[in-house]
């Protein structure tokens, strides 16, 4: 295929999808990452996309959010992925709540399977995909219908979320980086997610690696909140999403690295089994699994002491 013709497919990709990882990119033109990568920085010369560590999307910057049709076509192996080894860490009896997105959708599905389990979410996708599951109690807030992402938000949905207390909160977004931490587009969703984390003891993050790196308008929770992260393995040649979990790392965020596809050409790992975690260079280790920490060969996580720390920057949270 010639370049022309490469870079005519991947823009039409990019504009159907509005976010498409480079993964995903050369699989479908039938050529490596590198190549690709150079074709992606090429529209950008054009004004034609703009990159983001892993991937490309439409221009738009800080302002621009894909729909849902959009969404639940981007990084589909890598979500699955996720959420496999986010449904890992709850338990039974568990009191959670899961805000809106694809991921999180990919979540409840597996969290159908946990007995007596209580969810609380604003999003008509996670409580569709546990409608049917008879020993999982769901939680709906009130709000107004966000019709692009099936979402309920406003100060209907802020108010009957106040007095809540959870366990854990599972959120997605639009971007994280170690700087500004979780962040999307919309003003609405932002305020509506912060209100969800208020009430978890524990706030974990699920974004793949396109989001790594990408800062968008409104923070939702800065990096010292966020207690982990669930993520996928950045390509081999992304060192700016491996650089950005260093970095997060650094600031006392548990990396949990879930198993995707190998690369352009490869294999899928099996359904439903996590890979086990990438090590990063200088990553911080301390006793007991504590900030900074990954997740065993076993896809275990060790108890962490720092709880207690987590629930008083949570407190914090609220009172800014």
């Amino acid at each position: 295929m010639f370049a022309a013709e490469r870079r005519q497919l991947i823009l039409e990709m990019v504009r159907a999808n509005g976010a498409v990882s480079l993964r995903e990119l050369a699989r479908v033109v039938q050529t490596s990452e590198v190549t690709v990568r150079r074709d992606v920085r090429a529209l950008e010369a054009e004004g034609l996309l703009d990159r983001r560590h892993g991937g490309a999307v439409l221009p738009g910057g800080f302002t621009r959010e894909s729909g849902f049709p959009q969404k639940s076509l981007s990084a589909t192996a890598e979500k699955t992925a996720i959420a496999d080894l986010a449904a890992s860490l709850v338990e039974e009896g568990e009191a959670i709540v899961v805000g809106a997105g694809t991921t999180t959708q990919e979540l409840a599905r597996r969290l159908a399977r946990v007995p007596g389990l209580t969810v609380v979410t604003n999003s008509l996708l996670v409580a569709q995909a546990l409608a049917h599951a008879n020993r999982v109690e769901v939680v709906m807030t009130g709000g107004t219908l966000r019709g692009s992402n099936y979402a309920l938000v406003g100060s209907g949905a802020e108010q009957s979320l106040q007095g809540l207390r959870v366990s854990r909160a599972f959120l997605s977004g639009s971007g994280l980086t170690a700087e500004r931490g979780l962040s999307t587009s919309n003003m609405l969703s932002a305020s509506v997610d912060r209100a969800l984390v208020q009430a978890a003891a524990e706030v974990v993050v699920l974004a793949d690696h396109t989001k790594l790196g990408t800062d968008t308008m409104f923070q939702t929770v800065p990096t010292d909140v966020i207690t982990r992260l669930v993520t996928d393995e950045p390509p081999t040649h992304d060192d700016r999403a491996a650089t950005e979990l260093q970095a997060l790392a650094d600031q006392g965020v548990q990396i949990a690295v879930a198993g995707s596809v190998a690369g352009a050409g490869g294999s899928e790992s099996p359904p439903g089994r996590p890979r086990r975690d990438v090590p990063l260079p200088g990553q911080r280790r301390t006793r007991g699994g504590g900030p900074g920490s990954l997740r065993s060969a076993t896809g275990a996580l060790t108890p962490e002491p720092g709880v207690p720390e987590r629930s008083a920057r949570v407190a914090d949270l609220r009172r800014r």
